[in-house]
């Protein structure tokens, strides 16, 4: 043993990392702070303590015992706060399942993650009823219900929430236990195959709780303080609605769970109960700028990080217009997940709109704790030069140690002793980092990297462009060459055509912005991209779904590639 090791005093207490640590202190220091679900409830952070209590009481005498797994199926609400805090502080694990999937993918996640009890909406009872038969082995259910009346349903439930929490000890003495306990598993949806179980335990929600408040705290542009209303637009199911409930609870901030998304609802929550701080993926902002109701909401007090795909600086552009704060967060459900935040240095805050524009819709920088790599296939660094891309690579305290039960896929993350995001990108002179694309997703044509995103953000600057996604399709000359998939604006639908599109982007090709053998061959109008079940574009559904039939146009000689430029 080191000769440095500190000496403990036996009476000393060490303060494990744990999760109700984050609780205690804005229950006891913001006790009438709101905390509002819907238009179904409002109630204190001193209900919020008492509530958890009741919950892990009820739990443990449904015979939920430390190392079990209870999983979640609801809306975003203040019951899946609660079940934020009470089922990982008993020491059992929070399964959030992801309601979006198939009911095959449920029931492989529920018998994957070997749930115990589930906790399930009245509304998603149709999906146990038909899986039922197959959950091993049969689960307690506990009933989530916000209309008051009974369900009719086959399904056996043991109790529904609130007589749980009844019932319960709102005094429940919660045990100490080590830090690196399991506290959460959730299911990714973005590879091949089954969804991957990832998880993490007490200390790195605590430490990344910590690392996320201490980037986002403070004055400037994209920062959350205490008089700050946070209402989440992200699901609590994926990735802990990306952790920040915990950072909102440890703040003691007013907090609004919107229940389910509707534009309408959403945009009359943030008016009513003064919303200052969310964070979404980049469709529902659009789907809320683009609603007839955005002209009655005054949003220029709110502040919006946006994740899960990369921010179009037309998307950004139509935001700012209306005053919102809006910028850039990276990571991924394995990082647990946030690594960067494009906020402003303070030397930026003199620069024009357009420039800021430009930092805001990068990746970002790191938060503290983090230590985030572009490297070659080598693993050798690559220039901080904003042009020489390579692989993003990191480590921080807060990034599963593996896949669940999946020791080959975990070693395949984790080579070389860094986790591998298989994202794309450059770091600039300033340390931010920008994601030109995913490794999977990159389209590779004559031999040079092509970046789908810089060409679906020009598409985007299209004024008759609502949505897009540029995906590569094999080529017998080029390897790959890049499709472009556009979703009109009704208003434009009939006065747009392929070669206005085409020539739009030869335009930025005369300009030097992309290389002429950048712009696609194909530009293919269509009336919706698929999604997966978190709002991203789904780039392997849309390579299954045009590669074929896009292959045959080409071989038919419609193929007028400028690679040779």
């Amino acid at each position: 043993m080191s000769a440095n090791v500190i000496d403990r005093t036996p009476s000393a207490y060490s303060y494990p990392l744990l999760i109700k640590h984050l609780l205690r202190n804005p229950v006891r220091q913001f006790p009438d702070q709101e905390i509002v679900y819907g238009d179904f409830k409002r109630q204190t952070y001193r209900d919020l303590g008492d509530r958890v209590g009741r919950l892990a009481s009820g739990l443990a005498r449904l015979g939920v015992k430390p190392g079990d797994t209870v999983a979640v199926m609801d809306w975003d609400s203040h019951r899946y706060l609660e079940c934020f805090f009470a089922v990982p502080m008993l020491g059992a694990v929070l399964h959030t399942v992801n309601i979006r999937l198939s009911p095959e993918q449920i029931l492989y996640t529920i018998n994957h993650a070997e749930d115990d009890v589930i906790l399930v909406n009245t509304e998603f009872l149709p999906i146990l009823e038909a899986i039922r038969d197959r959950i091993e082995p049969a689960k307690k259910l506990v009933l989530l219900d916000d209309t008051g009346q009974t369900p009719a349903t086959s399904l056996d439930f043991s109790t529904d929430y609130e007589t749980l929490l009844a019932g319960g000890d709102p005094a429940y003495p919660f045990p100490d236990f080590s830090e690196d306990t399991r506290a959460t598993t959730f299911y990714t949806t973005g590879t091949t195959g089954s969804p991957k179980g990832v998880y993490f335990s007490h200390r790195q929600l605590v430490l990344h709780t910590f690392g996320v408040l201490s980037a986002l705290m403070g004055s400037g542009q994209g920062r959350l303080n205490r008089d700050d209303v946070y209402l989440p637009l992200t699901p609590m199911f994926h990735v802990h609605a990306w952790g920040v409930p915990y950072v909102a609870t440890t703040l003691g901030v007013k907090q609004v769970y919107p229940g389910r998304y509707v534009p309408e609802h959403l945009l009359r929550l943030i008016a009513r109960e003064k919303a200052t701080f969310s964070h979404c993926v980049p469709t529902i902002l659009q789907l809320l700028l683009a609603s007839p109701a955005v002209d009655e909401v005054d949003l220029s007090r709110w502040k919006v990080i946006i994740g899960g795909a990369a921010l179009p600086q037309a998307l950004a552009r139509q935001a700012r217009a209306r005053g919102v704060d809006v910028f850039t967060a990276y990571g991924m459900s394995e990082t647990c997940p946030i690594l960067t935040l494009a906020q402003l240095k303070p030397h930026m805050s003199d620069w024009g709109e357009e420039r800021q524009l430009d930092i805001r819709c990068k990746t970002g920088l790191p938060i503290p704790l983090v230590e985030l790599r572009v490297v070659d296939e080598q693993m050798n660094d690559l220039p901080h030069d904003g042009k020489t891309p390579g692989e993003v690579v990191v480590r921080s305290p807060w990034l599963t140690q593996g896949y669940l039960k999946d020791p080959q896929n975990s070693e395949r993350l984790w080579r070389g002793g860094y986790l591998h995001t298989g994202d794309i990108g450059v770091i600039d002179q300033e340390g931010y980092l920008k994601i030109t694309d995913r490794l999977k997703d990159v389209i590779k044509t004559g031999g040079e990297w092509l970046s789908s995103l810089e060409l679906e953000d020009l598409i985007l600057k299209h004024p008759a462009a609502a949505e897009t996604a540029v995906i590569g399709i094999p080529d017998a000359t080029w390897g790959e060459r890049p499709l472009a998939l556009v979703v009109l604006k009704r208003a434009e639908a009939e006065a747009s055509d392929e070669a206005a599109f085409r020539d739009w982007l030869k335009g930025f090709a005369d300009k030097g912005i992309i290389p002429k053998w950048a712009v696609p061959d194909r530009v293919l109008f269509v009336e919706a991209l698929p999604k997966t079940s978190v709002g991203k574009l789904d780039k392997k559904a849309m390579r299954r779904q045009y590669q074929q039939t896009v292959q045959l146009n080409w071989a038919g000689g419609e193929s007028n590639s400028a690679q040779e430029d």
